[in-house]
């Protein structure tokens, strides 16, 4: 590959793989006379490993695989905490969260919060989800998967913005979830064997410039550049306050306010969750998911930091060129387009996931709701015509990508207008049954109104200077800590100073006493829900223990 073209052999991969998974999507998922069931949880009929390997691609972007490398080039493997404390979450997800979301039957989580809450809250909710699947998940995704495309492969974003979203909507479309779990499970593993031969080659490669050992490794690499665990203050930081962003306290209790909304409260990762075939499948794929997402920072952030080992001069303070340039150095025609299939992969699962959650919540939480007596072809229609309105607006968006500064701190800082505030309300809502909906309301409307202020003053939409983050040098995942806190002060002050709610109100929906969600007789042995994450714990504990 030259000058931004792409060589014929990787042209014919890249192709025989698109016609393919769409191919595979239609064969999967398509039936003639598709129920509402059927479409959108895939007639809850999936099993653990599918769940997990789903739960895994629907997270992996493009952004992931570009924005993960170069953060490795440029602030080393403690990006890799965005995988790893994911791992937490997901065992979150899977013990305290899925019994309840399973048992209750629901086929959307505004459903869930409109038991726990009242119809306020699921409106609201419902809107917000939407919003962020078609801002987040697939606009700004659609756009950084075509820059990728443009700058490695000499092909015109907006061609691959309409050609990538006509291909995933087309599959997602007709063959709804079932659609989309088949085609992850194949795009999980394309991805992770691209990305293993990259990082292989990469290691390969050391020895001709003189790393020999992990001792060589370390001392061509920047000072904690190999460590997962950075100190609170760094004289360098920007702003008064001189913190690190990604501090091990910011990582520590910024993460999971983040984490906790997006794995455990987010449409689009949770309906997977929703489509299990028994509550132990829902629950052991979500910690099968936290086993994968060990994966990344081994083959998407270390490849970064290899990268700055190899190729500093090539690369300069340009970091978001790093996976780029290691493709071109490191991978001959053919592994090329196999990596470029992989970054396809990523970016379609991401949207295929957000398309499919959009067309539910807008069918069960919309329509079904404003007219209860719509028939099931109905509704299957709507969220079909849905997607492929939301994948046109998403479109439209993601042109605007070009006009973020960052876009993973776009990313990471958008959702502060409302994360805090949900992860808030289905914390409190499992472990304080206390809780009622007048507190929700006044947690969620209050993240929104603060949140929407700092997102105005410190991405900037007003003025050229991040106030908070530069001027005063708090960190956004330190900003979502204290957002959760004044929103968790708000959500406790209002449902004690109103009626509690009724025994009725509350059951199935919250754990009585927080240990409950540990009790129960064993299901297998191994695969227990219990065991498995207490296994993945211990694992966890391990790889921060050697690498902090």
């Amino acid at each position: 590959m030259e000058d931004g073209t792409i060589s014929t052999i990787d042209t014919i991969i890249v192709v025989a793989y698109l016609v393919g998974i769409m191919a595979v999507g239609i064969l999967a998922g398509y039936r003639k006379n598709t129920s509402s069931g059927q479409f959108f949880l895939a007639g809850r009929s999936l099993r653990w490993p599918i769940i997990g390997t789903g739960l895994f691609c629907a997270n992996i972007s493009t952004i992931h695989l570009v924005g993960l490398a170069s953060s490795g080039y440029k602030d080393g493997l403690v990006i890799g905490n965005f995988e790893w404390m994911a791992a937490f979450c997901l065992i979150l997800l899977g013990i305290v969260f899925a019994p309840f979301y399973f048992r209750n039957k629901i086929s959307t989580l505004p459903e869930y919060v409109e038991k726990r809450y009242g119809t306020g809250a699921r409106t609201f909710l419902a809107f917000i989800f939407v919003m962020s699947a078609l801002l987040v998940h697939i606009g700004i995704s659609l756009y950084a998967g075509a820059i990728v495309l443009e700058e490695f492969f000499g092909i015109p974003y907006v061609a691959s913005i309409i050609g990538i979203s006509v291909i995933t909507a087309i599959y997602t479309i007709i063959g709804g979830l079932r659609a989309v779990m088949i085609t992850d499970a194949i795009q999980a593993v394309l991805l992770l064997l691209g990305a293993a031969i990259l990082t292989f080659a990469g290691i390969q490669m050391l020895p001709s410039v003189g790393v020999e050992s992990w001792a060589d490794f370390k001392a061509a690499c920047r000072p904690d550049q190999l460590s997962m665990v950075q100190p609170i203050k760094d004289a360098a930081a920007p702003g008064r306050m001189g913190l690190r962003e990604f501090s091990w306290y910011s990582i520590l209790f910024g993460y999971p306010i983040l984490g906790i909304w997006y794995w455990c409260t987010d449409q689009t990762i949770v309906q997977k969750i929703l489509a299990a075939k028994t509550e132990k499948d829902g629950r052991d794929g979500a910690i099968f998911a936290g086993f994968l997402k060990i994966l990344p920072v081994f083959l998407m952030v270390l490849p970064g930091v290899i990268g700055y080992v190899l190729y500093k001069e090539k690369i300069g303070d340009d970091n978001n060129t790093t996976l780029m340039v290691m493709m071109k150095e490191l991978l001959p025609d053919g592994i090329r387009g196999l990596m470029a299939a992989g970054l396809l992969a990523a970016l379609m699962s991401t949207i295929e996931a957000a398309l499919n959650s959009t067309a539910t919540l807008t069918a069960e939480d919309i329509v079904k709701r404003l007219r209860p007596d719509t028939s099931d072809a109905t509704l299957v229609l709507i969220g079909r015509v849905t997607a492929g309105v939301v994948v046109v607006l998403a479109m439209l968006w993601s042109t605007q990508g070009g006009k973020f500064d960052s876009i993973f701190e776009a990313i990471n800082k958008i959702p502060m207008a409302f994360a805090p505030g949900i992860t808030t309300i289905f914390l409190w809502g499992v472990f304080w049954p206390r809780g009622n909906k007048q507190g929700a309301m006044a947690a969620l409307l209050f993240n929104v109104v603060i949140g929407l202020v700092y997102l105005a003053i410190d991405i900037p939409l007003i003025g050229t200077e991040q106030v908070i983050a530069k001027r005063y040098g708090i960190p956004f995942m330190q900003v979502g800590w204290y957002l959760f806190l004044m929103s968790s002060a708000v959500y406790i002050v209002v449902s004690l100073v109103t009626p509690a709610p009724s025994k009725k109100q509350i059951d199935n929906l919250c754990w009585t006493r927080p240990l409950d969600a540990l009790r129960g007789k064993m299901e297998g042995t191994l695969t227990d829900p219990r065991v498995m994450a207490a296994i993945l714990f211990i694992i966890m504990g391990v790889l921060y223990a050697i690498l902090h």
